[in-house]
């Protein structure tokens, strides 16, 4: 694993919708696993797609073990309401009595947050999580965060709540998630981007949206779908107009995009790892192993 990522429990990958983040947090999740960390890959409220790409079946919101040294769950907002409820209340009965009730169940949606907050609270549960040992349960916890805007959104709400919510359960809550979180022993932001100048400029924005609104200071930086320089610019120019010489130019400006990319976010002082296009008429498994051999390569 990357050395900037080696030493962290808690890593987030997140980065402009469609960028490839998921595909990432699986294989960085792969690699720790083989690396022999107990690690838990959290997809967060979606349709699952890193047990696919695994090749494995959906585990829905019950942490699920996919193979040695590796599990996965999908966060969800009913099932981790009540988990949060149960850990405050303690009792059951009580959360029946309470949370079932129609009336109550209508006033909790109007509370500011709430529901990104037992989202979060879940995920950073099983980071605090230990054996009857007395061990972590999970070495690390990689979290398939959000896009942009709402990754701002969800990982700024412990701050939120502490700001808004009155001392008690939910504030107390609340302030030990924002330790987590911003602690720069434990916590690794990855961004994730593609050679495009839409989502590097976002790429930018949301590094420095991290930092300033939630003090979250990214580690490293996956530029995905990279296209890595094939010819020389004398090939490129040569007065040839066949196929194969237009497909050379076609491919020569996407890689010095891809070039200029990476020097652009190389700005940002952080180690940026080009992941190469990987192509092919499926994506799953096979996919993922490449990229786990791609990010592993990149550690030299």
């Amino acid at each position: 694993m990357n050395p900037a990522l080696t030493d962290k429990r808690l890593l987030i990958v997140t980065g402009k919708g469609g960028v490839g983040k998921t595909t990432i947090a699986a294989a960085l999740a792969l690699e720790s696993a083989r690396s022999g960390k107990r690690t838990l890959v959290c997809e967060v409220n979606t349709k699952e797609r890193i047990t696919q790409l695994l090749g494995k079946p959906e585990v829905g919101p019950e942490v699920t073990s996919l193979e040695e040294n590796l599990w996965a769950v999908n966060v969800r907002p009913e099932e981790s309401m009540k988990e949060y409820a149960l850990m405050v209340l303690k009792f059951e009965s009580i959360y029946s009595a309470v949370f079932e009730n129609r009336v109550v169940r209508y006033f909790l949606r109007f509370i500011p947050s709430l529901q990104e907050l037992v989202l979060l609270g879940k995920i950073l549960f099983h980071l605090k999580e230990k054996r009857a040992d007395g061990s972590f349960r999970f070495d690390r916890v990689i979290i398939d965060a959000p896009a942009t805007g709402h990754a701002i959104t969800f990982l700024s709400v412990p701050q939120v709540i502490v700001d808004t919510v009155p001392p008690g359960a939910m504030s107390t809550d609340a302030a030990w998630m924002r330790d987590l979180l911003v602690d720069a022993k434990t916590t690794a932001v990855v961004l994730v981007s593609l050679p495009e100048e839409l989502p590097v400029n976002e790429t930018l924005e949301l590094h420095q949206a991290l930092k300033d609104r939630v003090k979250l200071t990214p580690r490293l930086v996956v530029l995905n779908g990279f296209i890595p320089a094939r010819f020389t610019e004398a090939e490129v120019e040569a007065p040839t107009t066949t196929l194969v010489h237009d497909t050379m130019r076609a491919h020569h400006a996407r890689s010095k995009l891809s070039l200029a990319s990476q020097k652009t976010l190389q700005k940002l002082g952080l180690p940026v790892v080009p992941v190469p296009r990987i192509f092919g008429t499926e994506f799953g498994r096979a996919a993922i192993e490449q990229v786990v051999a791609l990010l592993s390569g990149a550690d030299s």
